[in-house]
């Protein structure tokens, strides 16, 4: 296993749709996975999608909030492969994101606060979860990649949009 290099705002893999994958359980697929753990890990993040290590597949890493150990270190992520989401709730939350592929930038962002979630999970099973807040939240954005979006094409105002930096000096302190 190896961490991946991200692709970055400008690389065309994050403004394209992702392929389907076709068949899961294959080894061409569980490296990629095994993989985007390992990358998710160095980078210390809670997600990531197939598109942000230029990979053009519907991939996706999620590791739930209560999920990390007290070192930081993920316990047990979820890796939804060809999700759909459905929102189940009418309303959306506006709260700060930021990115890997768009270093050092944080912008308010809303997303739904509850989701339905169906899927294949790495062994090629199928599976369908509920997600609330926080999950909900971050695999909304982490599809969004899967789209060729990101959560600049989100922000209903970007005049929320700041750099880390400036962010922790005016706005809040910056999301994990």
């Amino acid at each position: 296993m190896a961490a991946l290099k991200i692709a970055h705002l400008g690389h065309p893999v994050l403004r394209m749709p992702a392929e389907p994958v076709k068949r899961v359980s294959v080894p061409d697929i569980q490296r990629p996975i095994d993989d985007m753990l390992e990358t998710v890990q160095e980078f210390r993040q809670r997600g990531l999608s197939a598109p942000q290590v230029h990979r053009s597949l519907q991939i996706v890493i999620a590791i739930a909030d209560t999920d990390r150990s007290s070192t930081g270190v993920p316990q047990r992520p979820l890796v939804p492969v060809n999700p759909v989401i459905v929102p189940v709730a009418d309303w959306t939350e506006d709260t700060w994101e930021h990115c890997l592929s768009l270093p050092g930038l944080y912008g308010k962002v809303p997303r739904f606060s509850a989701i339905e979630v169906t899927a294949q999970d790495r062994q090629g099973q199928a599976i369908a979860f509920k997600a609330t807040h926080s999950l909900a939240r971050l695999i909304q954005h982490e599809a969004d990649h899967l789209l060729g979006k990101v959560f600049l094409d989100r922000m209903r105002d970007l005049k929320t949009l700041t750099s880390q930096e400036e962010c922790a000096r005016f706005w809040v302190a910056p999301p994990a």
